[in-house]
């Protein structure tokens, strides 16, 4: 069936109660199953990014050296930027009734999707474990507020009960995360609004930041803030289908545009709020004890419920969609199984990064890798909706996730190199082009030190896509029954063997 014969009656059904463990996969869910609506999408997205992992990207560009006023800017401009690249990501879910990463397979093949895949991967064991990372911090240091000295025993175990809770909550699947981040939105809000009582009385808006900008000169420094911020909305990019595949394919694309966008545009509040107590605690670097000490006794326990929450809600969006696509490379492990996983995988580097590593360190190199990485990634998804016309065959992405060959996008041995290709010459350009404390390209230095690595990488893939599919034609079949936008086709395919997608 078509995704677009869809019509409201055939979504409406009964959603899956909260209760009951999800059982879909990868797989494209029913029609029936599709009972969300955009603001569903928007609380997700909202909810994913309300919390304290977004408060402690908000409080970087502060410990970069910079001012308030300037910190603000950056962070104004990140989150539009970065909204705005997000956005078209949520279009594929409801037309493919599966995640963003199976749906690249029409771009860059059934197997070479995988890509989508590990980029996914990279992004929620990041913020996985900032999400963990900070609630545990938050503890531990509420618990020192009302004079219980726990040391390092402490922070373990508070990592402990956060991932575990992160866990049940992905276990039991998208109605149970859908709960958790209708309260996330809410609860979140107020305390983070309740903090501009407590911390009101000591922010001074005309803060100057230390003046020892993080790369030696403003400008350098302001870009690589700007950058950093733009990884929160672009770290969805590879997650919006986990849940807008529930929403049915009837909804306007303006209105699934505009949840996602106006999701991160609201995440001016968590920014705000990590923005502005950072210039209250002494040392940046070290965000979240020095905040529960500057913070008043009364807000300590709102403090802490600010941390777990978020935690929370960051850690089930990020963990609960890469558990569903890991289970899909590795056939063997359902979606339960596949987020235990990579859940405990994060939970090891977790451990790793705070007591060996620097960690606002590790944190800035990660966010660097997922912009840089991501952005060509969603640049040649979105080009290849417009150029498909948002037409896609639902059973023939799933050929290699139920281990066959063969289908409309099997191209050459399951890889559309088209797409392949303009990716990496897109992430080269922009690792040759970047400019951070952790990663200097070789051409670095070209522009005074500010850091052209994202510029580079999105014209580089909006430029060699398009070159790549005009040159080299895409078969016809892979578009549907008005033909190509803007691109030509040719009458027969890549890859000689026609294996058809039992349907």
């Amino acid at each position: 069936m078509s995704t677009h014969d869809q019509t409201p009656s055939t979504a409406a059904a009964a959603p899956q109660r909260v209760t009951e463990v999800e059982t879909f996969g990868v797989a494209p869910i029913p029609v029936r199953a599709q009972t969300s609506r955009p603001f569903d999408l928007f609380r997700l997205t909202f909810g994913g990014a309300n919390t304290f992992a977004t408060i402690i990207l908000g409080t970087l560009p502060i410990a970069y050296g910079l001012s308030f006023a300037a910190a603000a800017a950056a962070t104004l401009v990140g989150v539009v930027l970065g909204a705005l690249i997000l956005s078209p990501m949520a279009l594929f879910g409801p037309r493919t009734r599966t995640n963003n990463a199976v749906s690249s397979g029409a771009h860059f093949g059934v197997v070479g999707r995988s890509l989508g895949s590990l980029l996914s991967l990279l992004t929620a064991v990041t913020f996985f474990s900032i999400s963990v990372w900070v609630s545990g911090d938050a503890i531990a240091g509420a618990a020192t507020r009302f004079g219980f000295e726990g040391g390092q025993g402490l922070r373990a175990a508070a990592y402990g009960v956060i991932a575990l809770a992160v866990f049940a909550v992905c276990v039991y699947g998208y109605q149970f995360m859908l709960l958790i981040n209708k309260v996330a939105v809410v609860a979140g809000s107020a305390l983070m609004l309740l903090g501009a009582v407590a911390y009101g009385g000591s922010f001074d808006p005309s803060f100057a930041g230390t003046g020892e900008f993080l790369l030696g000169g403003f400008w350098p420094t302001w870009v690589l803030a700007v950058l950093t911020i733009m990884s929160n909305p672009v770290s969805f990019g590879g997650f919006l289908g986990d849940w807008s595949r529930y929403i049915p394919a009837t909804w306007s694309t303006r209105s699934m545009l505009a949840a996602p966008f106006l999701a991160q545009v609201a995440t001016l509040l968590p920014f705000g709020f990590g923005l502005t107590t950072a210039t209250l605690v002494a040392d940046p670097g070290d965000y979240v004890a020095g905040l529960a000490v500057a913070s008043p006794l009364w807000y300590a326990l709102p403090l802490l419920l600010v941390a777990l929450i978020g935690g929370l809600s960051t850690g089930t969006t990020a963990l609960y969609g890469t558990g569903l696509d890991f289970s899909s490379l590795v056939p063997r492990l359902n979606r339960v199984q596949g987020t235990v996983v990579v859940g405990s995988l994060a939970l090891v580097l977790i451990f790793v990064g705070t007591f060996l590593f620097d960690i606002v360190e590790t944190i800035n190199a990660f966010a660097i890798l997922i912009v840089l990485l991501t952005s060509p990634w969603m640049v040649v998804m979105m080009l290849g909706y417009v150029f498909r016309r948002g037409h896609y065959l639902v059973e023939d992405l799933q050929v290699f996730n139920e281990g066959r060959r063969g289908g409309a996008y099997w191209f050459t041995r399951g890889v559309n190199w088209r797409g392949t290709a303009a990716w990496a010459l897109a992430a080269a350009a922009g690792l040759l082009f970047a400019n951070t404390p952790m990663l200097v390209g070789p051409l670095g230095g070209l522009a005074g030190g500010i850091d052209l690595s994202l510029p580079a990488a999105l014209l580089t893939a909006a430029v060699a896509y398009p070159v790549a599919v005009t040159v080299f034609p895409e078969p016809r079949e892979v578009f549907g029954p008005q033909g190509p936008r803007w691109v030509p086709c040719t009458e027969s395919g890549d890859e000689p063997e026609r294996v058809p997608a039992a349907r």
